[in-house]
């Protein structure tokens, strides 16, 4: 089991806090000079100033925290964020009282200026006393290293010094202690973030957030929630503007290129919620309700008997298949819009399919499979979601459009990428790049796109793991679908030629078989 970072983060930290005190001998003011800027009142993003990390080691040593601030500013930040750990992260009190001064002076010289967020692993209020001091407009407090009444007093400190507090929070039981904060402190004072980055190890979901949002809505509706970490890319800035987070917190990208910050907030600051985005949310949402993508790290995850990949069965052609496989327990069905294909179905057949699904009791979604945006097919496919047939698209092989492409904004979507050598992961790690939380990976067989029977090599699917939650398709069957859920611990499997008798024809007696097998994991 790997070591636990966050603990250790603390630990350290108690032990410098011992010996240099709460200002870890940076010479913080004993009273504040500058006045409090408001935090997050409006949708925005957040730029951090950030040496290191431990996860990526270090990522720009010598910035100057004061030019990185004002870079930040011009760039159009809603609020910064200023690293002040000093043994993972290498930042300073003194780094961010120089960030501080830096808005002063372009606030003096009429500019408007972002709030100042101190982001560290705070564990009293007496440090929320010390950072309001030292120029805080509002200070990170991490639900996972608080108890619920801890954190409140550091809150209700925050209330009453006029600044706000950045509670994060990632699991059940940090939502718990959210509620207790928030039932006795002005959310005015409170903004939410949920971090895509697990502290614990340190490892990336960027579909962590978007499982939390909903509940957090129903501890207050007019909470303002902050997606953290995870953001590469502009792409991905808008799509979590497009799953209705009202704040973005950019780490590394923003550290590293200061001066080219000014996109992502644009591209966040310019989209709005949608239905792909709401699409994400849902999907994350259930996730998290059914247990399946709970334990966040292997181990737990291999701990967790019981734990069964979503199923997607593909390239249905005919009505009984599909209430068969919705009656046996698929959580998805796929159709084929692509005449090159022998599973290739018409939007008037896949209505009446879905139509005879729905009129059941049995719960499934819809996916349109297409392989290129532009022929007659695919915008068949996309007619069906506009008018609630389909629920998504799966851009096989193609390019996907990114979040930010309001043309597709009303398209919920996920990219499928063919993989036969260690290049084509490139394709993957692009996708994901761009703002795409779960890509499929299939096999490929010459131009055979989908339904080869060809599964994909172990080692290429371990690495694929390693980038995303593994979506999985390619030659699974009755026969080795357990072996594979216990190799890989996929998060869904889609099948499609290992339960028919041929192609876009579903065996009865091959799906109740693999369906089986399943309740035996």
């Amino acid at each position: 089991m790997g070591k636990d970072i966050l603990k250790e983060i603390v630990e350290k930290r108690k032990a410098d806090i011992e010996r240099l005190g709460l200002d870890f001998g940076c010479g913080v003011p004993v009273a504040r000079s500058r006045k409090v800027h408001p935090f997050i009142e409006k949708k925005g993003a957040i730029l951090e100033i950030k040496r290191a990390s431990p996860s990526k080691g270090d990522i720009a040593p010598d910035l100057d925290a004061a030019k990185t601030a004002c870079q930040y500013a011009k760039a159009g930040a809603r609020a910064i964020s200023c690293l002040t750990e000093m043994n993972y992260f290498k930042g300073s009190l003194s780094d961010f009282m120089k960030a501080a001064a830096a808005l002063d002076q372009l606030e003096a010289e009429g500019e408007e200026v972002p709030a100042l967020l101190r982001k560290d692993f705070l564990l009293s209020a007496d440090e929320v006393e010390v950072s309001y001091r030292a120029g805080a407009d509002a200070v990170l407090l991490i639900a996972r290293i608080l108890t619920a009444q801890t954190m409140c007093e550091m809150a209700k400190k925050a209330e009453e010094l006029g600044i706000s507090v950045l509670i994060e929070v990632r699991k059940t039981e940090d939502l718990e202690k959210l509620s207790y904060v928030m039932a006795r402190v002005n959310h005015k004072n409170i903004v939410c973030g949920v971090n895509s980055r697990d502290l614990k190890d340190f490892s990336i979901d960027m579909l962590a957030p978007c499982a939390l949002l909903s509940e957090i809505k129903k501890i207050a509706a007019d909470a303002r929630v902050t997606f953290e970490s995870g953001i590469l890319s502009p792409d991905s800035a808008a799509f979590a503007a497009g799953a209705g987070f009202s704040a973005i917190l950019l780490g590394e990208a923003a550290a590293k290129n200061p001066e080219e910050a000014g996109p992502f907030v644009k591209a966040f600051c310019q989209t709005n919620e949608n239905k792909a985005g709401q699409s994400w949310c849902q999907y994350a949402e259930n996730l998290r309700t059914r247990g399946k993508g709970a334990p966040s790290d292997e181990s737990a995850r291999r701990r967790g008997a019981g734990v069964c990949p979503l199923v997607k069965i593909c390239g249905i052609t005919r009505e009984e298949d599909a209430l068969l496989a919705a009656q046996l327990g698929a959580d998805f069905l796929g159709f084929i819009f692509w005449k090159g294909s022998k599973r290739n179905v018409d939007a008037d057949k896949v209505f009446e399919i879905v139509k005879a699904v729905r009129q059941t009791a049995y719960k499934c979604g819809f996916v349109g499979v297409i392989v290129n945006p532009d022929d007659e097919e695919a915008k068949a496919a996309f007619r069906l979601v506009r008018e609630g047939i389909l629920d998504k698209i799966q851009f096989h092989s193609c390019k996907v459009p990114g979040p930010s492409d309001a043309a597709f904004s009303d398209i919920p979507r996920y990219g499928a990428v063919n993989i036969r050598a260690e290049e084509d992961l490139i394709k993957l790690d692009d996708l994901i790049l761009h703002g795409q939380p779960r890509v499929l990976i299939d096999a490929q067989s010459g131009n055979t796109i989908g339904g080869t029977g060809k599964t994909v090599d172990a080692d290429l699917v371990r690495a694929a793991s390693k980038r995303a939650r593994l979506w999985l398709a390619g030659g699974i069957t009755a026969e080795n679908v357990c072996q594979i859920i216990e190799d890989f611990l996929p998060e869904l499997i889609d099948v499609a030629s290992g339960v028919e008798s041929g192609p876009g024809i579903k065996d009865a007696e091959k799906l109740k078989n693999f369906f089986s097998e399943l309740k035996k994991i």
